[in-house]
């Protein structure tokens, strides 16, 4: 948490009561309340080493905020695409018809990079990466590095998580 503290004093911005930690070394993510641990969770970040610049596929680094909360309203297992509900469960869709076999699926929180040159602007926005936190037809690989960039949870963990987060909330990811 010091380095949280650090970085958020150097880009002059005020400590989030609420802070997702990221560690890509143990595949988790802790849930911090006013500094205190509320809840851990094992995630997949990339299979690809990390990496802040676009096109790399891998999981960016330092610190970000959740810029939006997508699919609230939306069923455990929902298939998103462009952020938009498909209106199908993951299980419904047969093998080939969809272009990746990537899927975004029951809940997103979209990452926005606060450190300018770093993860924010250029060619390092995490934010015009599209980089999530979200749920997971491959539920099996949790726990392992397994995405394209984001950070992959199980659906239920999702949901869960997803409800205890606000916009503006802070995540801190690490390796």
């Amino acid at each position: 948490m010091e380095q949280i503290t650090k970085t958020a004093a150097r880009l002059g911005i005020k400590p989030a009561d609420r802070v997702l930690v990221v560690n890509i070394a143990t595949q988790t993510l802790q849930f911090f309340r006013k500094g205190e641990l509320a809840t851990s969770y094992p995630v997949s970040t990339s299979k690809r080493p990390p990496s802040n610049v676009k096109d790399s596929l891998g999981t960016p680094r330092g610190l970000h905020e959740i810029a939006e909360r997508i699919g609230g309203e939306q069923p455990a297992g929902m298939v998103f695409r462009a952020r938009i509900p498909t209106g199908r469960h993951f299980s419904e869709y047969s093998p080939g018809e969809l272009p990746s076999d990537d899927l975004i699926t029951s809940r997103i929180l979209w990452l926005r990079g606060l450190e300018p040159g770093y993860n924010a602007g250029g060619d390092v926005d995490t934010y015009r990466r599209f980089v999530y936190i979200h749920g997971t037809k491959h539920e099996d690989r949790i726990g392992t590095p397994a995405s394209g960039g984001c950070v992959r949870m199980r659906n239920m963990d999702v949901i869960t998580l997803y409800d205890q987060v606000r916009v503006g909330d802070w995540v801190w990811v690490h390796d």
